[in-house]
């Protein structure tokens, strides 16, 4: 279900929060890049479970954040953000995806 939600951070138009997508304005909701890139989140939260899901994205955020000293660069290179944006034009990649597909974007080296 999409959501919008005009409080959300002036650097985001949206955020996931199974099962909800907030978009910031309401033509997001027709934006099939986003709204694709949102919906692989759902998928990563029901894989991890919804705590476990937020406790692991912090987490990894905090340690890209010391590792790359850059707010935009360690939310880039969190592996959930990194699946997401790779795979958000390939609207077939929820069909075909692996389980815990997001710990290949651990391994994988970001620039």
């Amino acid at each position: 279900m999409i959501i919008r939600l005009k409080l959300l951070h002036s650097k985001y138009i949206a955020l996931t929060i199974w099962p909800f997508i907030f978009v910031k304005e309401h033509w997001h909701k027709t934006n099939k890049i986003l709204v694709n890139h949102e919906k692989i989140h759902l998928k990563q939260q029901i894989e991890l479970l919804w705590v476990p899901f937020f406790i692991w994205y912090f987490t990894e955020f905090i340690f890209r954040f010391f590792q790359y000293k850059n707010w935009d660069k360690a939310y880039r290179a969190i592996s959930f953000e990194r699946e997401a944006y790779a795979q958000e034009k390939n609207y077939d990649y929820l069909e075909n995806r692996k389980l815990w597909a997001f710990l290949s974007y651990l391994k994988k080296k970001y620039d």
